[in-house]
């Protein structure tokens, strides 16, 4: 029994001085649910089950614009907390967690590097090239791939009563960040789900060991499972580093995945070097050129590579749900989809991305869906400086996670009446409010580097869909209905059962 009194003793002893370090914690202050002073377990609960999102816009009902939500991490759902979070000047830091980001060799990208300056430099090298201005020479591109993807739909429609446009949209923008990035489509939506093309696999992937199937399927696989990978990754960012030496089949295909993007990006690259030596003097430019410019020192191929992996997945699935989900709202809204049929189909034949930019209801119905269904619409941490920093009158100290959620400013009922009505026509005099809690693309400095191209695609696919099939509606073939559709977030979103029907017509 004696032996039994020591450990019970010193367990005791932890649990009160805990217990005591969350009363004395400089965040007591801060509203939240009593266990989040001391625990962080009911947050990662929440993470694991793709529901943090919507547990934390909970939190803000019960609790207001400001809540604590773990230990040291504190949630804003407020415009000035938002704009503080996310300044243009002297911004906060990225998070630790942003160190999940880095790439299988543990390369920084423009996207998860944590160094101010680093992002800087990655920014200014890479922000040119994807800029609005310089978007127009590539428009071409999101028109030919973009019309393939609504030709294949209309083709699966035909073949068997309905077409999965997430399946579709995914190769449309996997297809399009590739040729823009590479200067080559991976050719997806000419591939499709059963046919390969060797010839240019073998040319992309020619040593990666797998069969040619193999290799096409695994890479959509990993696309399509990009945001349960990134779950594990954030959560146990310690035990992922250690995959290779546990038998875990959760942690090691986490990692394996990893491993495979990184390589899907560095082979891609290489065949690039290939295309600039072969013609030195005029290489089809691409997203990636002005990188080839730069001095070795100043830009090692490492950071090449994992900046062509933040592209691959940052511009793939986020465009393909974002396409899905408007897809599916509007196909459910008949008068919706009369209206966007009708202004669609005034266009001239050769119309350009610019006569897209003037649509207004086109425009509302990609703002709309963008509001309710952001690709990205989970917390966006940043870490507080060490000197401290006030946020909507709460102290917060230095190292202390502040954040905010798309997903909760898009759902303020102040600001959008009825939040979870998808309805374009709001759009149409937006106040100031609204404009200011709109952040799709997150906020300030780090605001998403590749938003014109992300917008510019939307406009396009929606235009081309709607004007080839003006009545298309949603399936309830394969037994498809609205729960497929729940939104599963983890730092992505995607359909939970990750697939949408349509009947094209």
């Amino acid at each position: 029994m004696y032996i039994l009194v020591l450990p019970l003793l010193l367990l005791g002893l932890w649990l009160l001085a805990i217990f005591i370090q969350g009363l004395r914690n400089p965040l007591s202050h801060v509203p939240g649910p009593w266990y989040s002073k001391w625990t962080s377990m009911v947050l990662m609960y929440h993470w694991l089950r793709g529901r943090r999102a919507s547990y934390v816009n909970c939190l803000h009902e019960t609790h207001g614009k400001v809540v604590r939500i773990s230990p040291s991490e504190v949630d804003f759902a407020s415009i000035s907390g938002a704009k503080r979070v996310h300044a243009f000047v002297r911004p906060f830091p990225k998070a630790r967690m942003y160190d999940t980001f880095r790439s299988a060799n543990g390369a920084v990208n423009v996207f998860g590097t944590r160094d101010v300056d680093v992002h800087a430099r990655h920014r200014r090298l890479l922000s040119s090239a994807i800029s609005e201005a310089s978007l127009k020479n590539v428009e071409h591109i999101v028109h030919q791939r973009a019309e393939l993807a609504v030709e294949k739909i209309g083709l699966e429609t035909k073949q068997g009563g309905a077409a999965d446009v997430m399946k579709w949209w995914l190769y449309f923008s996997t297809d399009v960040i590739g040729e823009l990035t590479f200067g080559d489509s991976f050719r997806m939506l000419e591939q499709g789900k059963v046919r390969t093309i060797s010839i240019y696999w073998n040319t992309l992937w020619p040593s990666s060991g797998m069969s040619l199937i193999h290799r096409k399927n695994q890479y959509v696989h990993d696309l399509q499972n990009l945001a349960q990978r990134v779950r594990i990754r954030i959560a146990f960012p310690n035990i992922i580093k250690l995959a290779s030496y546990i038998p875990l089949p959760l942690f090691t295909e986490a990692y394996a995945s990893v491993q495979r993007m990184g390589s899907y990006a560095e082979q891609s690259i290489h065949r690039y070097e290939n295309i600039i030596a072969a013609q030195p003097n005029n290489p089809k430019p691409t997203l990636f050129t002005k990188l080839f410019n730069v001095n070795e020192e100043t830009m090692p191929k490492a950071n090449i590579v994992a900046n062509a992996q933040a592209y691959i997945t940052a511009g793939s699935d986020t465009t393909a749900h974002t396409l899905t989900y408007l897809v599916w709202a509007v196909c459910r809204e008949p008068s919706i989809r009369a209206r966007l049929a009708k202004e669609v189909a005034d266009l001239p034949d050769r119309y350009q991305d610019e006569d897209l930019k003037a649509l207004p209801f086109l425009n509302q119905v990609i703002q709309e869906t963008l509001r309710l269904y952001a690709a990205a619409p989970a917390h966006l941490p940043r870490e507080v400086p060490p000197a401290g920093s006030e946020i909507d009158g709460y102290w917060m100290p230095g190292g202390t996670d502040v954040q905010t959620q798309a997903y909760s400013m898009h759902r303020d009922p102040i600001v959008y009446p009825a939040p979870e009505q998808f309805n374009p026509s709001r759009w149409e005099a937006p106040s100031k409010d609204m404009k200011d809690a709109w952040m799709p693309f997150g906020g300030g400095a780090r605001v998403c580097i590749g938003l014109h191209l992300a917008l510019m695609e939307l406009r396009i696919a929606t235009t081309k869909l709607f004007r080839m099939h003006p009545n298309a509606r949603v399936s309830t073939l394969r037994g498809f209905c609205d729960d497929d559709m729940e939104q599963v977030i983890y730092f992505l979103m995607y359909p939970k059962n990750k697939r949408c029907l349509i009947q094209a017509s």
